[in-house]
């Protein structure tokens, strides 16, 4: 019987939609509104055009499964609309838009990306296919971690005043009082 590999990659096309801001601080909206799993090599290629409205191909990027992430990937596929994460940032070069940063199943990865603030995550739909693919990889990887509920050792701690007061001090009357330096 064969090992399962730990991880497996699917190259992912993001489609990005381009719509006219609804405030004078946003000249723009971007919203990511689809992928395609299996697609080619693109970079901002215009896919449709309606009136102000561009929906681009904005990349293509490695979605790679992880073994040990299968409890996200679960948690993903529980989830009412199981989902694929975007990651964008603001293209520092100015030759395109943004850049497209990363694309994963893991709510938790998603969730830690949005949580810095400098970039924007986008919770994408999968399609059924994806569906099955990240299904078939979390069951046959997830292993169920079993609770084990923490118990108390048997030992008496009210018998014996330990740690109380400073060991340098040999009298009784102030356990609590510091050590003083004698000066000659």
């Amino acid at each position: 019987m064969a090992k399962a590999a730990s991880q497996i990659e699917m190259p992912i096309g993001v489609v990005v939609r381009k719509t006219p801001g609804v405030t004078r601080w946003a000249k723009w909206n971007w919203r990511a509104i689809a992928v395609l799993p299996g697609a080619g090599p693109a970079d901002w290629h215009e896919m449709r055009r309606e009136g102000e409205a561009i929906e681009y191909h904005a990349a293509t990027l490695p979605l790679t499964l992880w073994a040990d992430e299968t409890e996200a990937y679960m948690v993903n596929l529980s989830d009412g609309q199981p989902s694929i994460y975007l990651v964008l940032r603001d293209a520092l070069d100015g030759e395109r838009p943004m850049d497209a940063v990363l694309v994963t199943a893991s709510p938790f990865e998603g969730q830690d990306y949005a949580d810095t603030g400098e970039e924007i995550v986008e919770k994408i739909p999968m399609t059924d296919g994806l569906i099955a693919w990240v299904r078939d990889f979390a069951l046959e990887h997830h292993n169920d971690e079993v609770f084990v509920k923490r118990r108390r050792d048997k030992k008496r701690i009210d018998l014996v005043e330990d740690g109380k007061g400073d060991a340098r001090i040999r009298q009784e009357s102030d356990v609590y009082r510091a050590p003083r330096r004698i000066v000659q």
